[in-house]
């Protein structure tokens, strides 16, 4: 791999006559043959993977990465990157003056690396708290790296297909929205003041509601009568109608449909059905149905359904696509056997098969022999090794088709790891001793969780820079630069919300629903008939032609996010509708920059709202260490002078007294004084 290239002034100067916006083409699906014309297109070179790029990509996905974590660790979400990261690498670059369009779209390669792989490492690896186990730097750092780099090169020799040739069917919302932020950034004029407009407007709204609290984020209507109740709403975002208008209406209204099917028909018959019971229903444990919420009623009973339909969809539709895909992977085989690898236009030079397919055999050999098992320092073995790359292949395929689909933020990672676990604990849970058993699935599940989620966070980036025209080879450096550095990151991050997550406070619940799972599996007490179930809707939602993996998630995912969803779609029937013919492309397209600058104002805000409260955080958490120290080092001199208090913090400032008088007692004898006041100093 060659590092970061010497950026040379004179190489901006191609780029100063390009037409900064995307053309019609960026999206409608292209005739036969017809290639698409990128903004920088193959015979303009510009400065891309530059050093000033990658150490601001890097900064920003560590940042985001950090403020992901923490959001869903609390309630469950996480904010998209890809936007707001291009943003930021533009404001920096305009501040510096310098900067091309492809540099800043390396940013936001980079950058958006640290929020998917919070996604994966948050969902999963908190699991090992909850059951008692103590992980640190090891396993957590090596299974996000692993994970991170299989989801990455997994999807390179997959980007001819769901990238180019699949190009206008998926429309990859995120992916578009950020390539327009780019091009608009560079371009100015009425292009620019669309999108910021729409950024004003997005950004402005989100910080009222989040800061002021003028109007609650999400309306929810309880519906109790007639024996028929349930609840019904919408979280009132911005980021969400920008989805639904990029998405479009067919879409928006399948999603829908599989929220309606939940909250209007599932949730009232668990109601009807279960509410007079005496006892919990499993497989909820504590409560009774009728004295259950709505979102309770989800969390225990429907989640488990929209998993099954979910991982219905995912299988039905990687089945559906075999025949396509064995012919991408032909394609690029021949390529490389006529000895065009890197020698093709500069908009299609991916990293060679041979080397991908090493890096990806050597990755497969790390997870079946490294001791990544928490506790046990065991390997999971070359069968559960086989069984990474097999599931990690397939929910790479599905996870970069749903995030072309309807996005990102929409992008069911809970459920694929929910499918994943399943299979795992019922081959693998026979093959380990005791609790062994439970972390070797959690392994298994957590490597293929952060490839999946990783795997859609790089095809939107792959579909950014197919359509500003980057160079897939810097890319694809940029991924794995992106996932070392946020891997890194997300091992200390994740240690330092260890209390939190232990103690109930972070309340985790995808990382709770995967415990369930697992434990539900292995001890035999999983609730088949609700997944079995879903599978069954998806079945059905297949056969009648509609796109199944849309129904899927909107049946997974709470109602009241499908709902302004739906408002986005119906807002571009509209526009689509009510146009001259002559006028449609180009009305679309402006709502398609306005709707993106809607959803790059508020995730901008959002994030720096749980960076300002992550911050926070950790200025308390020193403010208590100081203040405790400082009371240590009081009651320390008092009895044994200042040199005491440099034995002392020579221990290590510890909360373990026992330290602190074993390095007291060293010099100056017994400190039972110390010992009976009870000094406690809590860690930082």
């Amino acid at each position: 791999m060659s590092g970061p290239e010497q950026q040379d002034p004179e190489q901006q100067d191609p780029g100063a006559d390009l037409e900064m916006s995307l053309s019609a083409d960026a999206y409608k699906v292209l005739a036969e043959g017809q290639r698409y014309r990128p903004v920088v297109p193959d015979d303009v070179v510009l400065p891309e993977l530059t050093v000033k790029a990658v150490i601001v990509g890097a900064l920003v996905g560590v940042i985001f990465g950090a403020a992901n974590a923490y959001l869903g660790l609390k309630v469950g979400l996480t904010v998209s990157a890809s936007i707001p990261a291009a943003v930021i690498g533009v404001a920096i670059f305009r501040a510096f003056r310098s900067g091309s369009l492809l540099e800043t779209n390396i940013v936001q390669t980079i950058g958006s690396a640290g929020e998917s792989l919070a996604a994966g490492v948050i969902f999963t690896l908190p699991v090992l708290f909850l059951w008692g186990e103590s992980p640190g730097f090891w396993p957590i750092f090596p299974l996000a790296l692993l994970g991170g780099l299989l989801g990455v090169f997994f999807m390179i020799p997959l980007r001819r297909f769901l990238i180019i040739q699949e190009h206008g069917k998926l429309t990859y919302p995120e992916g578009t929205a950020c390539a327009e932020v780019q091009v608009a950034s560079q371009a100015g004029g009425a292009s620019a003041r669309m999108l910021f407009g729409g950024m004003g407007v997005g950004a402005l709204y989100t910080a009222i509601e989040r800061f002021a609290h003028t109007w609650p984020a999400e309306v929810d209507v309880q519906i109790n009568g007639n024996g028929f109740r349930t609840s019904f709403g919408a979280d009132v975002t911005p980021e969400l109608l920008g989805v639904g208008y990029i998405i479009g209406p067919r879409v928006s209204a399948v999603m829908l449909a599989g929220g309606a099917v939940g909250w209007l028909v599932i949730i009232p018959l668990i109601y009807l059905f279960g509410g007079a019971a005496t006892v919990p229903v499993a497989p909820e444990t504590k409560s009774l149905i009728a004295q259950m919420d709505t979102f309770a009623v989800w969390s225990r009973y429907l989640r488990y359904i929209g998993a099954g339909a979910v991982a219905f969809g995912g299988l039905f539709t990687l089945v559906k696509s075999t025949p396509t895909l064995i012919r991408s992977f032909q394609l690029a085989m021949g390529a490389l056997r006529g000895g065009n690898a890197g020698k093709g236009p500069r908009t299609e030079d991916d990293l060679p098969l041979t080397v991908v397919g090493a890096i990806l055999l050597m990755i497969a050999l790390l997870a079946s022999f490294l001791p990544l098992m928490a506790g046990s320092g065991g390997s999971i073995g070359l069968l559960a090794g086989v069984a990474v790359v097999v599931f990690a292949f397939f929910f790479v395929t599905v996870s970069s088709r749903i995030v072309g689909l309807i996005g990102a933020s929409s992008n069911p990672i809970s459920g694929m790891t929910i499918a994943t676990v399943l299979v795992c604990a019922l081959l693998f849970g026979t093959m380990y001793d005791g609790s062994q058993a439970k972390v070797a699935v959690l392994t298994i599940g957590a490597l293929v969780c952060i490839a999946a989620a990783i795997a859609g966070d790089t095809s939107q980036d792959l579909k950014t820079g197919f359509l500003v025209g980057a160079t897939p080879r810097k890319q694809q450096y940029g991924e794995v630069i992106g996932v070392i550095t946020a891997a890194l990151a997300m091992s200390t991050v994740l240690a330092l919300f260890r209390a939190d997550i232990v103690s109930g406070a972070f309340k985790a619940p995808q990382a709770n629903l995967i415990r369930l799972v697992i434990d539900g599996v292995l001890d035999g007490n999983l609730p088949w008939g609700l997944v079995l179930s879903g599978a069954a809707m998806a079945f059905c939602v297949e056969i009648m032609g509609l796109p199944t993996l849309a129904f899927a998630v909107g049946l997974y995912l709470p109602v009241h996010l499908a709902t302004p969803i739906m408002v986005g779609g119906v807002v571009r029937l509209a526009v689509e509708k009510l146009s001259k013919r002559e006028e449609v492309d180009h009305r679309r397209e402006a709502g398609v920059l306005v709707a993106s600058g809607l959803i790059a104002g508020a995730a901008l805000v959002g994030v720096w709202r749980r960076i300002d409260v992550f911050r926070g955080r950790l200025v308390r958490r020193h403010a208590s260490v100081t203040r405790s120290v400082a009371a240590r080092d009081a009651v320390i001199r008092r009895h044994h002078g200042c040199l005491g208090v440099v034995r002392a913090r020579q221990a290590g400032a510890s909360q373990d007294v026992g330290l602190v008088e074993e390095s007291l007692r060293a010099g100056q004898g017994s400190i039972g004084s110390i010992s009976q006041s009870r000094l406690w100093v809590p860690s930082s």
